[in-house]
């Protein structure tokens, strides 16, 4: 047996052996890069494993970082805009602070008529809603002709009028009267002391006679009691 025949490859032969060498080496450097990250490249690994398996940053690591930082004497990086603008803003849960209304001491007197929302809110008693109400009220009637109507705006029960009365007082003269001879239905209607049936009636009477002369033309009317007259009378005007 010729020993020169068995070692003799030919060219495409020799080819293809030394490309499977190739492939051999590099498999072998594949296995041994991975097998280093699998065994996590000893001191250099940053991380350690707590009881409940949860990864924690060595705190030599995180000191030792502080120290370089400090010694490499870099400023502090300064706060941007936006978190000065969000450190300025009211904290969470926290309700914006309000100045309290000073108040009138006792012994004010405050005309009920002519006394606008903030007046109004130095009463003690009274708030914004309040005061609100009570300026929509008098709007409507044209002014208070008693403080007793103060019963009459929503909200003010009998105890919180009693608490409020003797704060003010009432100058009539301020009051804005309706002519029950010119206007409108749907002017008087607003007035909140007439009601659509009183309303018609007035109208309708009032082009019966042309013109109404007094009160006695309404005390003629079934629409209208003794109390609705005097509960009015403050209100309405006859004149031209």
């Amino acid at each position: 047996m010729n020993w020169r025949n068995l070692l003799y490859f030919s060219k495409g032969e020799r080819q293809a052996l030394t490309l499977l060498l190739i492939l051999i080496a590099a498999a072998l450097l594949i296995l041994i890069v991975y097998d280093k990250k699998e065994t996590g490249g000893g001191d250099e690994n940053q991380y350690v494993v707590n009881p409940s398996n949860a990864p924690v940053k060595k705190e030599a690591d995180s000191a030792s970082c502080k120290s370089i930082t400090k010694e490499a004497g870099k400023p502090a990086p300064k706060p941007s805009p936006a978190a000065n603008n969000q450190a300025k803003r009211p904290g969470k849960g926290r309700s914006p602070s309000y100045a309290k209304t000073e108040k009138y001491t006792a012994g004010t007197l405050v005309e009920l008529n002519t006394a606008d929302t903030l007046v109004l809110k130095k009463v003690p008693g009274i708030g914004s809603a309040f005061a609100r109400r009570i300026v929509k009220f008098r709007d409507l009637l044209g002014g208070f002709y008693t403080v007793s109507q103060l019963r009459e705006v929503y909200g003010i029960d009998e105890e919180r009028y009693q608490a409020l009365r003797n704060w003010f007082h009432v100058d009539t003269l301020y009051i804005a009267k309706l002519s029950a001879n010119r206007l409108l239905y749907d002017v008087l209607i607003k007035h909140p002391y007439l009601n659509p049936t009183q309303t018609r009636s007035i109208c309708r009477l009032r082009q019966q006679k042309g013109r109404l002369s007094g009160w006695e033309n309404l005390q003629l009317l079934d629409e209208f009691s003794v109390a609705d007259i005097e509960r009015l009378k403050p209100y309405l005007s006859f004149s031209d």
